[in-house]
């Protein structure tokens, strides 16, 4: 019985490795940096736009990966695309400086903002990768050009809100891969469905599991004050289908970023709109950086 998961994790791995390699065909850097004894794989496209660098931080399970489908679209508008890999997702190993952790995960996302962005950049994150860029924003603003949040996470919706979402997240059967799917999209494309099974690899990995354990126990939110003080640009961009993250987490967020943010409820977006409608992200993204100044 042990086994059954062993060609789902193939399957994934393989496909991360397929994508990999089509965006380094079209012309994007793909690199492990060593910060501070933690190797982290990222991507970097160089861009023909006059706009900042942006940064794409993903989230819980997620990868740089991720993002391959608005690269691309972004490079047109701004200087330079950038997509990590936190540890013990994508091609970056397990996090290997001491216990895994969100707060250690920020770090090491704040360092490879220092050395190797290498200065302001357009922050762009997703679900827990929101989280970790609003924090970036609210104790290193130097590092952040413009903020931009796609269904971010760290919303102080109670406790056992983000219980459901996290066992949600914790899927050990067929069934439960299928049903996370489902709340991940709009419209879930059918050979997700049919693969739905390799999600199990995804989350069932000891980075994920140690990261949802430390964000349980550890219970520590986005406060409200820091946010509103909040002087860059910021995008805020909701799905009207969003099926993971609680409605709540929209309440917490129209009330405490500051008056001067741009809120997008959009509607046939999911919790991973740079998935299922890039295109679209790509366009809420460059209307913002425009009515910005970027």
């Amino acid at each position: 019985m042990g086994t059954v998961n062993f060609p789902s994790v193939d399957l994934i791995s393989g496909l991360q490795e397929v994508t990999r390699r089509m965006l380094v065909a079209r012309g994007v850097r793909s690199e492990v940096v060593n910060l501070g004894g933690q190797p982290l794989h990222h991507y970097e496209l160089k861009g023909r736009g006059k706009g900042p660098t942006v940064l794409l931080v993903h989230g819980l399970g997620g990868t740089a990966n991720g993002f391959a489908r608005i690269f691309f679209g972004l490079a047109k508008r701004f200087e330079r695309v950038l997509a990590v890999d936190l540890p013990g997702h994508g091609f970056s190993p397990e996090y290997c400086l001491g216990p895994t952790c969100v707060r250690g995960q920020y770090e090491l996302l704040v360092e490879y903002c220092q050395k190797v962005v290498g200065g302001p950049s357009f922050v762009v994150g997703n679900s827990l990768g929101g989280a970790l860029s609003a924090q970036l924003a609210t104790e290193h603003p130097e590092l952040v050009r413009a903020l931009g949040l796609v269904a971010p996470a760290g919303a102080d919706v109670g406790h056992e809100l983000i219980r459901e979402v996290l066992e949600s997240m914790d899927v050990r059967t067929a069934e439960q891969s299928r049903a996370l799917t489902r709340r991940l999209f709009h419209k879930p494309p059918m050979l997700m469905m049919l693969f739905a099974d390799a999600v199990r690899g995804i989350y069932a990995t000891p980075a994920v599991r140690a990261l949802s354990a430390d964000a349980l126990a550890k219970g520590e939110y986005l406060k409200p004050e820091e946010l509103k003080r909040l002087t860059m640009p910021v995008l805020f961009v909701w799905g009207g289908s969003e099926k993971l993250l609680p409605h709540q987490s929209l309440d917490f967020f129209r009330s405490s970023l500051p008056a001067h943010a741009r809120l997008r409820v959009v509607e046939q977006f999911g919790h991973i709109p740079h998935v299922e409608r890039p295109d679209e992200l790509v366009s809420e993204l460059v209307q913002f950086a425009d009515a910005s100044g970027l």
